[in-house]
């Protein structure tokens, strides 16, 4: 380990990485893994991928002793005594959080997202050497027993870790931790993909090779230097561009991806000129991340050609210090810009998670906006000034408003998208320059919840929706109590109510208030809790009150669509033109006599309503997945006539969940047949899981989402 560390450390402390390492054999001497290994042999494999990432001295000891003060006898305090203080907290901060008491498992993994994010927000070596534990847990799940525990492991890591990695621009570790966890969720997907990969690789022999020689011989012909290597992309990658695309294994364009490194960052456009020159490029294709860098500080140039083998490649053309980026992110630059790296506050997307952090209401909501504001792609606009904003795919101007101010987006009237005036459902482009109208009497309204994608817009608009709203709670809860005291004889009087508090469960005047206007305590039930020895009821009433009492508290069996926007006992039904899913986007059409029809925003009949825009409504599903019952779409498959494609086709939706509720064959010849089939599945995510699954089975030709 010394020696590794030595051969691109020269002030390794050799002294101190000997007295962790003995530190933790001796704590960790009578434990034993689930594999049957010594316990011991997890605490150094983590140390070992952090000296692959290159870190310090302080960072590989946090490795060794990351799991001695959860698992062993140790202390912080006795971490800190014998290694140090900066050791000490580093620990502290890695250290496996213990379990704790919450209501449900999403809570606690979000109570401890929370904590890893403080504990990172301080230091990002936390964060280093945590993604190093986890990507060698995943690298032994399949010992754990319980199935369970595995999937609930892999999905956190999909959720949470793989993102992280990302974001701190780790992409090796990025891919193979959401590989291992796609292995654990989705073991059939992975093995149709990788069978499909090993026939292309029996066909192509070293085709991987032969492509890279030819493109550098290409490159010396033109003058220039530079070393290109190729590789397949992981199963996964594979698997989520088929999920994202709509498409099948065989219209791919980046199975191969190749990577040419050059000496500085005029050969980079130089060498893209001479690829373009040799190969034909693929239109739309083309990035420059080096004009434009990633959040996560990734530079290169992005490129698909018809390559030397007359196939689609995928071609990455950067320098040396791109390239060190590009293999190890934030930690490739740690020899020279330690104060940087470790400061944890200087990171912009740790900052706006803080912000997200502070105005959450509660942590399920925290990790919800989080992971909206990690997962999606991207695209690069600018304010007047030329200031670069980076937003996911599909933000609006209002999500532009609030990732330049959280101010800025509370007083947001109006947007100018490339000089012209947009409305707020416009979603922005990469290039487009946006100019946010402001006014102080403008205040968030609830509709634009509905309008927004990232995490930071819908974590504010809600806290002050939630302000708000909890305002007018009060306001009408207090006149409630006022009118209930005064009809039962009594003069309303602030210290008498506050003997009901306890009586009620509330902390305070003001909570009592709020749960009256909400309807949760009648005016009534607080008179009678504050003089308990008067009736302020009659038999009849007290029976009243009751009934109502139920009818607040529970959830009939006939709970209305999931669907925020909508006036109560509204009449509501979905539209046969386009079968909308929880997950599209949608909008209401009003209809005299018939209610409010759900179509998806992009359905081609509400053509024949725009001139009508006083019909329309803004709406949006319910996010709370308790709330999503079955939905029916309809998909068109076209299969092989062979035996056996129909149990394939049917397989295929039954194992990822899907309810077949009709299914008609549309149109048959000698080679292929064609099913339209009608599946109810929770949500787009679902579907879209579905018919990535159908895409990934070689005997089922086609897929595609059948609108009307």
């Amino acid at each position: 380990m010394i020696n590794a560390i030595s051969a691109y450390d020269g002030s390794v402390d050799a002294e101190l990485i000997t007295r962790a390492y003995g530190f933790s054999q001796r704590a960790h001497a009578s434990q034993t893994r689930a594999s049957g290994d010594t316990y011991f042999s997890h605490p150094l494999e983590v140390a070992g991928i952090v000296i692959q990432m290159k870190l310090d001295s302080a960072t590989v000891v946090t490795a060794l002793l990351h799991d001695t003060v959860e698992d062993t006898l140790a202390t912080i305090d006795e971490i800190g005594a014998q290694f140090g203080n900066e050791i000490g907290r580093l620990v502290d901060g890695v250290t496996k959080l213990s379990k704790l008491e919450l209501r449900s498992e999403r809570t606690r993994e979000a109570e401890n997202f929370r904590k890893l994010l403080l504990a990172m927000s301080n230091d990002i070596r936390v964060l280093l050497v945590k993604l190093a534990d986890r990507l060698h847990n995943m690298q032994t799940l399949m010992h754990i027993g319980d199935p369970e525990k595995r999937r609930r492991i892999a999905r956190e890591t999909m959720d949470i870790y793989a993102p992280l990695a990302e974001r701190i621009g780790m992409q090796e570790m990025k891919e193979e931790l959401e590989d291992l966890a796609f292995q654990e969720l989705n073991p059939d997907a992975r093995a149709s993909v990788v069978t499909r990969l090993a026939f292309l690789r029996e066909r192509g022999d070293d085709l991987v090779e032969r492509i890279a020689d030819r493109l550098e011989r290409m490159l010396g012909g033109a003058g220039i230097v530079a070393e290109v290597s190729g590789r397949e992309k992981r199963p996964y990658s594979i698997w989520r561009k088929m999920e994202r695309k709509n498409i099948s294994f065989e219209q791919l364009s980046d199975i191969m991806a190749f990577r040419i490194v050059v000496e500085t960052v005029p050969d980079c456009y130089l060498a893209l000129g001479a690829v373009h020159g040799a190969h034909p490029m693929i239109p739309g294709s083309f990035k420059d991340y080096i004009s434009l860098p990633k959040p996560n500080r990734y530079s290169a140039l992005h490129t698909t050609v018809i390559g030397p083998e007359q196939q689609r490649i995928e071609v990455q053309i950067c320098d040396r210090e791109m390239w060190e980026v590009a293999d190890l992110g934030v930690a490739a630059h740690w020899t020279y810009k330690q104060d940087a790296v470790t400061d944890g506050s200087k990171y912009r997307w740790i900052r706006e998670l803080l912000e997200i952090l502070d105005h959450a209401s509660n942590p399920e909501e925290f990790l919800e906006h989080t992971k909206l504001e990690m997962f999606q792609d991207q695209v690069f606009c600018f304010s007047p000034k030329g200031d670069l904003i980076v937003l996911p795919q599909g933000a609006s101007p209002i999500d532009f408003a609030y990732a330049v101010h959280t101010q800025v987006g509370d007083t947001c009237v109006g947007a100018k998208v490339n000089g012209r005036l947009a409305p707020f459902r416009t979603q922005l482009r990469t290039g487009d320059q946006v100019e946010i109208i402001r006014s102080e009497a403008q205040t968030p309204s609830p509709t634009w919840e509905n309008l927004v994608v990232t995490g930071k817009a819908r974590s504010a608009i809600r806290r002050f929706v939630r302000n708000r709203r909890k305002s007018e709670y009060l306001e009408l809860g207090r006149s409630i109590v006022d009118k209930a005291s005064r009809e039962a004889g009594h003069d309303f009087s602030e210290p008498a109510l506050e003997a009901a508090l306890g009586k009620l469960q509330h902390k305070t005047l003001n909570d009592l208030y709020e749960a009256v206007g909400q309807g949760v305590l009648t005016g009534r039930d607080v008179i009678a809790a504050a003089f308990p020895g008067e009736s302020t009821l009659s038999r009849a009433g007290r029976m009243l009150s009751f009934v109502r009492s139920r009818t607040r508290r529970s959830r009939p069996s006939d709970a209305p669509i999931p669907i925020r926007g909508l006036i109560p006992g509204m009449a509501v039904h979905f539209a046969d033109c386009c079968h909308p899913l929880p997950g599209d986007r949608i909008v209401g059409i009003q209809t005299s006599g018939k209610g409010v029809t759900v179509h998806t925003i992009d359905c081609d009949t509400l053509e024949t309503v725009s001139d009508s825009p006083e019909r329309w409504i803004d709406i949006a599903w319910d996010p709370d997945p308790d709330a999503l019952t079955g939905h029916v779409s309809r998909i068109r498959a076209v299969v092989d006539n062979k035996p056996g494609t129909l149990g394939t086709l049917t397989t295929v939706i039954a194992r990822n969940l899907g309810n077949i509720s009709n299914l008609k064959i549309s149109n048959r010849s000698v080679d292929f047949f064609e099913f339209l089939v009608d599946i109810e599945v929770r949500d787009l995510k679902h579907l879209t899981q579905i018919m990535a699954g159908l895409r990934a089975e070689p005997a089922i030709a086609s897929v595609e989402r059948v609108r009307g």
